[in-house]
C-alpha cells in the first residue's frame, strides 16, 4: 500500500498548501484525486515522488510510506528505485530526443535486461510508438506525447504510477483511449493514483476516490458511490436537476461550506 497519513506541505516557509491529507492508494487498485485547480492535488503528488524541493517545498508534518516503510524524505530518483513513477502534468517529454531516446531515460535505473523488457512492454501497450521509436518526440500528436510520458515511466517498472491530468488537453478519442490504457496498466500489476479534473473518467475506472478542497481532503468514498454523490455529480459531472438555477446557487453554498468545515 502506498499511504500519505496527515500530511502538511508549506511552499517557501510561508504558505500552507496541505493541511492533513491523508489517502491510500491499496496495491492493485487505481484511486482518483479530484478536485478543482488550486486544490492542492499535484503537490500531494509532489510529497509522495520527492519533488517538493523543486518547487521550494517541504513536507512540515506527516508521512508518506510505501508497503510501509518511510520514504517522505527521499528524493525523486530514489523514489523511483523504490517503485514509484510519476507522469507529470502537461506531459514534459524531451522534446529533441527520439522516442527510443525518452524511454531509454525513463528506465535509467534498471538494467539493461529489464530496459528490453521494459520497451517490450510499452511498445505493446502503445504499438504507435514502435512505429515512431526514431521519430523526434517533439513533432508527435498531444496524444502521443501523453502515451510516451506514460510509457516512459514505466521503464523504471513502478508498483505504484501516478499519473497528473493525463487528459489535459486531448481529443475525446484520445481521451477514450488513455482511460483503456489505464486499464490495462493496472491490469498487468501497476496500483494507480490518477489525478483528473476529467470526473466522470477518473470515477468510471477507479475503485476508490478522494475529492480535495483548499488543502484538504473533504469526501472519501468508493468510486460508485462517489458517481451516485448528488454533490459530485453537480459540481464535478456537470449532472443537474430540475431546480432553479438560483436554488442552485443556494445549496452549492450551503454544501461547499459543509465540505469545508
Amino acid at each position: 500500500m502506498l499511504a500519505v497519513e496527515n500530511l502538511e506541505v508549506v511552499y517557501e516557509d510561508v504558505v500552507l498548501v496541505l493541511k492533513g491529507v491523508s489517502l491510500q492508494v491499496p496495491e492493485g487498485q487505481i484511486v482518483a484525486l479530484l478536485g478543482a485547480n488550486g486544490a492542492g492535488k499535484t503537490t500531494v503528488l509532489r510529497a509522495i515522488t520527492g519533488l517538493l524541493d523543486v518547487h521550494r517545498g517541504r513536507i512540515s508534518k506527516g508521512s508518506v510510506t510505501l508497503d510501509g516503510e518511510a520514504i517522505s524524505d527521499l528524493d525523486a530518483p530514489a523514489t523511483v528505485a523504490a517503485g514509484v513513477g510519476q507522469v507529470m502534468e502537461g506531459r514534459r517529454v524531451f522534446s529533441e530526443f527520439t522516442v527510443e531516446e525518452n524511454l531509454r531515460v525513463g528506465g535509467h535505473t534498471v538494467s539493461r535486461a529489464e530496459v528490453a523488457l521494459g520497451m517490450d512492454r510499452v511498445y505493446s501497450l502503445f504499438p504507435i510508438l514502435a512505429d515512431r521509436k526514431k521519430q523526434v518526440a517533439g513533432y508527435l500528436s498531444g496524444g502521443e506525447q501523453q502515451m510516451l510520458a506514460i510509457g516512459r515511466a514505466l521503464m523504471a517498472q513502478p508498483k505504484y504510477l501516478l499519473l497528473d491530468e493525463p487528459s489535459l488537453g486531448l481529443a475525446p478519442l484520445v481521451v477514450q483511449q488513455i482511460r483503456d490504457l489505464v486499464v490495462e496498466i493496472n491490469a498487468q500489476g501497476t496500483s494507480v493514483l490518477l489525478v483528473e479534473q476529467n470526473a466522470s473518467m477518473a470515477l468510471s475506472i477507479a475503485n476508490h476516490g478522494y475529492v480535495m478542497e483548499t488543502g484538504r481532503i473533504v469526501m472519501d468514498k468508493p468510486a460508485a458511490e462517489l458517481r451516485e454523490d448528488e454533490d459530485i455529480r453537480e459540481f464535478y459531472l456537470g449532472l443537474r436537476g430540475d431546480d432553479s438555477s438560483s436554488f442552485r446557487d443556494v445549496k452549492h453554498y450551503r454544501r461547499r461550506k459543509r465540505w469545508l468545515s
